[in-house]
C-alpha cells in the first residue's frame, strides 16, 4: 500500500469515527423554563449582625448606598454575585420562560424562608449588566494607571523566594491593567438577564432573608406558560451557608494570622488581602500560584472547585487557618499600608434539577420541561491590623470580647440599634476604593 493510499484510508477511518461519535451524542433541547437561584451569606468579621428592616441596619445600609425597601435591605437583583454584607443574606432569582418571555411569574416558597408564601418574579425595567469577574471596573478603564502591583501568594509567616511578582503599570499600556487583574476566573454561568427575564428582588418586593431563614423544602414556579410540573425540593446542600467565623490577629508589620471554624457545606476556601503603599498596590492570596485573584470572588462550578483544589489554588475544606507573610504591607521606611483589608470566600456547591430527567438512552432526544440551577457561597471581610476586623477596647483580649450581637459582661445593651451602630461602626473597606490610588484620585 502506497503512502498516499495509507493517508486516504486513515483519513476515512477517522472521519467514520467522528461520524459515529456524533451519532452517539445525545440531542438536547433547551428547557421551556429555566430558573437560576444565587444564594449568598456575607459578614464583616468582628461586627455584630444587624437587621435591615430599620434602625442600625437601615442607617448602615444608607451609608453604603442601599435604598432599603419592604422588609429592608435587598435592594436589587445581582447583589448575590458580589461581596455583599448589607444585608447579610442575599437571594437572587432569575427566570427565563421560553414560552412566555418577559411575563411576570411567582415562586411559591417554604414557610421556613420567612418571606411569605411566594415571591413575585418581575421583568426588569432595564437590562442588568455588571462587569465580568476579573474585568477592570468601567470607571477606571479610560484612566492611565501609575505605580506598581506587588503580588504575593501562599500561606506562611515569611515571604517566599521569588516574590513578589511585580507589574509596573506606569511603563506599560493602560490595557495592561485590565490584563493584570483578569487572572484566573471561570466563564459566567449565571443568567444573562434582560427584558425577557423575570427577577427577584424587584420593585414589588425586596424582602431579605433573615438569620433564621431556610430554603429547605418545596418550591414551585407558577405563571403563564410555566409547566405545571415545575416543582423542586431543596435540601441542606442548597440552603443558606453559615456565616464565616473569621478571626484575625497581628499588626501590619507582623505576620498576621487568620483563623476560622469550618463552614458547613463548604467545598473550598480562598483568602485575598490587598492594601496600598504610596502608588503601589499590594496583593496577597492563599493560593499556591501567582495571581491577582480578583476573578475568584464569584460562584464556581463544582468541577472547577475540584480542579483548583488539586492545583492548590483553593484551600481544602478542612483548613482552619492561614498566615499572611510578614512585612508585605509595610514600606522600607516603616510606613504601613492604607486601608489594608482581607476578604475570604467559602465556596458551596452548584446544584441542578430538571424534569424529566435525562434519558439513559443516548439516542433519545432530551427536551426538559424545566431546569433549575442553585449556587451557594459565603464570604466575609476584615480590616487588617485590627483584631478580628473590629475595634478593641484597651487591654481587652479576644477571649474577653462578647459574641456578635451580645453586650460585654457587666455592660448594658445599647439603648437603641442606631446607638449601637454608631458606637461600633468602623470604616468599611471597598476594593474599588483601593484602586483609585493607582490613578492619582
Amino acid at each position: 500500500m502506497t503512502a498516499s493510499l495509507c493517508f486516504r484510508v486513515a483519513a476515512l477511518t477517522l472521519g467514520c469515527c467522528a461520524l459515529g461519535g456524533a451519532a452517539l451524542a445525545q440531542t438536547t433541547k433547551p428547557p421551556k423554563a429555566q430558573l437560576w437561584m444565587d444564594v449568598s451569606t456575607g459578614t464583616m468579621a468582628g461586627m455584630p449582625e444587624m437587621d435591615m428592616a430599620g434602625g442600625a441596619g437601615g442607617m448602615m445600609a444608607g451609608l453604603m448606598g442601599g435604598r432599603g425597601g419592604a422588609g429592608g435591605g435587598n435592594t436589587s437583583y445581582g447583589m448575590a454575585r458580589g461581596m455583599n454584607i448589607m444585608p447579610p443574606r442575599v437571594l437572587d432569582i432569575a427566570l427565563y420562560n421560553r414560552l412566555k418571555p418577559g411575563v411576570e411569574a411567582s415562586q411559591a416558597i417554604p414557610a421556613g424562608m420567612r418571606m411569605g408564601d411566594s415571591l413575585p418574579l418581575v421583568p426588569p425595567k432595564a437590562e442588568v449588566r455588571e462587569h465580568e469577574p476579573g474585568e477592570m471596573p468601567r470607571e477606571h478603564q479610560q484612566e492611565t494607571p501609575k505605580g506598581r502591583i506587588l503580588i504575593y501568594w501562599g500561606c506562611g509567616e515569611t515571604v517566599r523566594s521569588g516574590q513578589p511578582r511585580v507589574i509596573d503599570l506606569a511603563r506599560g499600556n493602560p490595557a495592561d491593567f485590565g490584563a493584570a487583574f483578569a487572572g484566573r476566573y471561570t466563564p459566567d454561568r449565571g443568567a444573562r438577564v434582560g427584558p425577557a427575564y423575570a427577577l427577584y428582588p424587584n420593585e414589588k418586593n425586596r424582602v431579605s432573608l433573615s438569620r433564621d431563614s431556610s430554603l429547605v423544602g418545596e418550591h414551585q414556579v407558577q405563571g403563564d406558560g410555566i409547566p405545571a410540573s415545575m416543582k423542586f425540593t431543596l435540601g441542606a446542600a442548597q440552603d443558606l451557608m453559615p456565616a464565616i467565623e473569621l478571626q484575625t490577629s497581628g499588626g501590619l508589620k507582623d505576620s498576621m494570622k487568620a483563623n476560622w471554624r469550618t463552614v458547613a457545606n463548604a467545598r473550598a476556601y480562598y483568602l485575598h488581602a490587598m492594601g496600598q503603599l504610596g502608588n503601589d498596590m499590594v496583593m496577597w492570596s492563599s493560593s499556591e500560584t501567582a495571581d491577582t485573584g480578583m476573578g475568584l470572588f464569584d460562584y464556581l462550578p463544582n468541577a472547577t472547585i475540584e480542579r483548583w483544589l488539586k492545583e492548590r489554588v483553593l484551600l481544602q475544606p478542612d483548613t482552619t487557618q492561614c498566615a499572611i507573610p510578614k512585612g508585605i504591607f509595610t514600606a522600607a521606611d516603616g510606613r504601613s499600608s492604607e486601608g489594608a483589608m482581607l476578604r475570604m470566600m467559602a465556596y458551596g456547591g452548584e446544584s441542578s434539577f430538571a424534569h424529566p430527567p435525562r434519558p439513559a438512552d443516548p439516542k433519545a432526544v432530551w427536551e426538559p420541561e424545566w431546569a433549575v440551577r442553585v449556587r451557594v457561597k459565603s464570604q466575609t471581610m476584615a480590616l487588617l491590623g485590627e483584631e478580628s476586623g473590629g475595634r478593641r477596647s484597651a487591654g481587652q483580649s479576644r477571649s474577653e470580647r462578647p459574641a456578635p450581637g451580645q453586650p460585654a459582661a457587666g455592660q448594658p445593651a445599647p439603648e437603641s440599634p442606631a446607638q449601637g451602630a454608631a458606637e461600633s461602626a468602623i470604616p468599611l473597606p471597598n476594593p474599588a476604593g483601593l484602586l483609585k490610588g493607582l490613578f492619582g484620585r
